[in-house]
């Protein structure tokens, strides 16, 4: 078979995803059946893998779905105990007295302590913060989640302490004889130091990027959700835009400078936090209340804004301080960064992380196959919000009828959710497990990967980015992304006569910004806030910013390494 027709048919799963999820609006739980489908057909036909190894990859994608669905209904349920027990209220009151702006609160909420989220602990879990936590505040459903996706971008590669570069790049690298040669060259001691090296470029290239992220939240928000669908009530709130970006951006590169990859979004976005609400509270770049931005009136959203996931007021007559509003919120944060920083007293050892990640559930070579299961329940993040939503119980003060209400809404929500994610991930695992087949050909993804190459020639710094973004859109993750695809791209960029190690700088930025058009992520967002059967509408909307983010990057990394080279 002819490498154009095979780099085709390899495309098919995804373009089934386009077709049917994005440009016919399907929901997600009819789409994704499709897809998953597809890949089987042409994992067992084409490429000639074995059906034992197609049903491990399947189990494998089942026990992925199934934690993303923890995540989800913990998340959910946090929200629906806040809500009920009336904290929601208060905290609410915490971003009107900053400010009753919508276009202030998207960006203070998705920008600054999503960012400290996904530092902290990655893989989505920002959304499931910060998504609900908006509607709760009054926003419409659909434009939560499209904040909450598209800031899942310029902190993304340092997401979860660091996983996509030290887990993700390390991974595809670490046994290369030529990237030890490249970072001996570079005057690099160990590959350590090389790791750091490219976290400081990706964090450069994001920075590029990034700086105009907060805006494109607020511009999007206005042109889509606002009564007047106007780009400029968006752009009318630009000094406060840019100045949150740069509080959040400038100590992310120094971090990432002078400390490495672990850190960069966590204390980016705790500094760049802290500054923006002492700021704000000051009214420094803060539109005033008369110039205030708001949503329309509730009754005149139109059905497509809307979740299923009730979104109510629950009176109370209880004065809750600030304070104790917050805590189940601050108790996540803490327990997220104490459980995955490498070391709590300096001595190189964590004995809460160890602890937490001792409870392993694990299926080794699972029907005999290379595919290894591995489960640590109490160190997802799902874990976190469900015990954070329990101390919170007795800390409101709910009655029993209080807590079965937000437990049944809870289940209600995921269960609509579980259809699509129950299909979506297998799809993701079979799709990357297709390799090893009697066909002899490689997993789909480096099949496209090496037909996009070959076409590109030397002006592929411009398409890296694409393949990361590709990358993540279909794995899953960044981390996922820069596993399948780093060494790949370090070869490439040899190839071509550039400097490899941008070109993987670049490979890490665009897994980033897959991330906002990544299906099973934006199917999770979704079902946090009942918006169900709409994930085509969000992604047709964050596909935007996605082709903003990789256009940026791709054009400054061509310029960087085309400098290089010729100098």
């Amino acid at each position: 078979m002819s490498d154009f027709l095979l780099a085709v048919l390899s495309l098919m799963p995804i373009l089934v995803v386009g077709v049917f999820l994005v440009g016919l609006r399907w929901p997600a739980s009819r789409a994704m059946p499709l897809s998953y489908l597809t890949a089987i057909v042409l994992a067992i036909f084409v490429w000639k893998v074995s059906i034992v190894q197609v049903a491990a990859a399947s189990i494998y994608g089942g026990v992925i779905a199934f934690t993303l669905l923890y995540i989800i209904f913990g998340a959910i349920l946090l929200l629906n105990i806040l809500r009920e027990g009336g904290a929601l209220q208060r905290i609410r009151q915490t971003f009107l007295d900053i400010s009753p702006d919508r276009r202030v609160q998207a960006i203070i909420i998705g920008w600054l302590f999503g960012s400290f989220i996904e530092g902290s602990a990655g893989f989505g879990t920002p959304a499931a913060v910060a998504v609900p936590l908006m509607v709760g505040l009054g926003f419409p459903p659909m434009a939560a989640v499209m904040v909450g996706m598209i800031i899942q971008s310029t902190p993304v590669s340092f997401g979860a302490v660091g996983t996509p570069i030290l887990v993700g790049v390390n991974k595809s690298i670490a046994n290369s004889t030529e990237v030890a040669a490249y970072f001996q060259a570079m005057g690099l001691e160990s590959f350590d130091a090389g790791l750091r090296m490219i976290g400081f470029r990706v964090a450069v290239l994001h920075a590029t990027a990034g700086v105009l992220i907060p805006l494109f939240v607020v511009c999007m928000l206005t042109r889509f959700f606002g009564e007047k669908k106007s780009w400029r009530e968006g752009l009318a709130v630009w000094p406060f835009a840019l100045f949150a970006a740069l509080a959040m951006i400038v100590p992310y590169v120094a971090v990432a400078y002078f400390l490495g990859p672990e850190f960069p979004s966590l204390l980016g976005g705790l500094i760049g936090l802290s500054i923006v609400v002492f700021a704000g509270q000051r009214g420094f770049l803060v539109p005033s209340p008369d110039k205030a931005w708001d949503f329309p009136n509730q009754a005149a959203w139109p059905d497509d804004w809307k979740g299923t996931m009730p979104v109510r007021e629950v009176s109370t007559t209880k004065t809750m301080s600030l304070g104790i509003a917050w805590t189940p919120y601050l108790l996540v944060a803490a327990l997220l960064v104490l459980t995955r920083l490498p070391s709590l007293t300096g001595s190189g050892k964590n004995l809460l992380k160890d602890w937490v990640k001792s409870f392993v559930f694990e299926l080794p070579h699972l029907f005999g196959t290379e595919i290894n299961i591995s489960v640590t329940p109490l160190y997802i993040p799902g874990s976190v919000f469900v015990f954070a939503a329990l101390v919170a119980i007795p800390l409101f003060g709910m009655s029993r009828k209080k807590v079965v209400c937000a437990f049944s809404d809870s289940l209600k929500t995921i269960i609509a959710a579980s259809v699509a994610l129950i299909f979506a991930v297998p799809m993701v695992q079979v799709f990357l497990n297709s390799g090893g087949g009697a066909a002899g050909y490689a997993e789909m993804p480096y099949v496209l990967a090496n037909a996009i190459s070959d076409v590109a020639g030397r002006t592929w710094p411009m398409f890296a980015p694409w393949l990361g973004g590709m990358g993540a859109a279909v794995a899953g993750s960044n981390t996922n992304s820069n596993m399948m695809f780093a060494l790949f791209q370090f070869g490439v960029g040899q190839r071509i006569g550039f400097d490899p190690g941008w070109i993987i700088a670049l490979q890490a930025v665009g897994g980033a910004a897959g991330n906002m058009i990544c299906v099973h992520n934006v199917v999770a967002a979704s079902a946090v806030v009942g918006l169900i059967g709409r994930e085509g509408d969000v992604i047709r909307k964050t596909i935007i910013p996605f082709c903003y983010y990789v256009l940026v990057t791709g054009t400054v990394g061509t310029c960087i390494v085309v400098i290089l080279a010729n100098t």
